[in-house]
């Protein structure tokens, strides 16, 4: 049997290895990662779209659907506070993340915003995220955690982090294909046996040896606790989940996102062309039958999100902005909404607590 020992990233020990996702727009936020933290995981709270927490209360200035206007009010400074004043009510001085897409437009700014907010931790993906040391060079006690699909990435992340700031990651996450939302993968790639978490883990965890005391983070497909004991005699020191965390009631989504993941079948779960540039994985839905015969919402390109989307042009060309229409999920408008899961998504049956949750990862179903 697997000793599920204490996580330690940087000066923070997480005293259960599981770190919940980091799930935007408004999946992961106050309610669910400051549950986490207070189960002994890591919350982690998503950057993304806080513009449209509390109904736009905190985005200066909305547009058109009261759609945050530019990316200064889709993520929000004042809501990030607020959201992480929340969790911390929830989890008190524990352990708490914050996950900051490197492909996001104002990536350095939304980074400091989240250090000073409160986040211990900072995970970052989306992109190898060769700055991310300069973007919190300020707060030295926040721990660094990037995303990584390949040994190659950690070796060219590591070596540029160290000549540049002369530092290391505090932990690395190695996501595999089968997670939900945004790939490290090309479409193709994703299905490809080399590719699998299973296959990319150990070459991970003996290229993180390489340069001292790295904790590696698996991710991606992991589902209970027979997953995680398999993932650690590969060599990981804990794991990373998201679409477990969907169903419980702390999920901060809202209900008719959790029914349309309950309700889904697996042949549902798809890979979708996306304008950040790389496949993502939810359900499919109304959208994706909209945008096939040509009657999706018209791209206006209103929050200007992320970089590679190039102010809405990517958007266009695979039928749907990203910002409009994970908004769309959270707020419960199924015919326009984009719901992201993992492959494991048609598994989930119910709704739980955290608690709950956290006791079956622990201690099996």
């Amino acid at each position: 049997m697997i000793e599920f020992k204490p996580l330690k990233i940087g000066k923070h020990t997480i005293e259960k290895p599981i770190i919940q996702g980091g799930m935007g727009v408004g999946i992961s936020w106050d309610q669910l990662a400051g549950s986490v933290s207070k189960e002994g995981g890591l919350g982690v709270i998503s950057s993304v779209g806080t513009g449209i927490y509390e109904n736009r209360h905190f985005a200066h200035k909305v547009y058109g659907e009261n759609r945050p206007y530019e990316a200064e009010n889709f993520y929000s400074k004042e809501a990030l506070f607020k959201i992480f004043d929340n969790a911390r009510a929830i989890c008190g001085d524990k352990p708490l993340a914050a996950n900051v897409l490197y492909a996001i437009n104002d990536y350095n700014r939304v980074v400091r915003d989240s250090c000073e907010a409160g986040a211990n931790i900072i995970i970052t993906g989306a992109g190898l995220p060769l700055t991310m040391p300069e973007a919190a060079k300020d707060f030295p006690d926040v721990a660094l955690v990037p995303i990584v699909s390949t040994a190659k990435a950690l070796k060219i992340l590591c070596r540029r982090w160290e000549k540049t700031h002369n530092r290391l990651p505090d932990a690395v996450i190695v996501e595999g294909p089968l997670s939900g939302g945004h790939q490290g993968f090309k479409y193709d790639e994703c299905f490809q046996e080399e590719n699998q978490l299973e296959n990319i883990l150990p070459p991970v965890v003996e290229e993180a040896k390489k340069w001292g005391d790295i904790p590696v983070i698996a991710a991606g497909g992991i589902w209970d606790k027979s997953d995680i004991e398999r993932m650690m005699a590969l060599g990981a020191d804990g794991v990373q989940m998201g679409t477990r965390f969907i169903g419980t009631h702390e999920c901060d989504a809202s209900t008719t996102f959790k029914e349309t993941i309950i309700g889904a079948k697996e042949e549902n779960i798809k890979l979708f062309k996306s304008p950040v540039g790389y496949p993502a994985r939810g359900v499919k839905t109304n959208l994706h039958k909209t945008i096939e015969e040509g009657t999706a919402p018209k791209i206006k390109c209103i929050s200007n999100c992320v970089a590679p989307c190039h102010r809405g042009e990517e958007a266009k060309a695979v039928g749907y902005c990203i910002a409009d229409s994970l908004s769309d999920a959270y707020d419960g408008k199924l015919e326009t909404g984009l719901f992201f899961t993992g492959s494991n998504g048609y598994r989930l049956e119910e709704i739980i607590s955290v608690k709950e949750l956290m006791d079956k990862l622990i201690n099996g179903e």
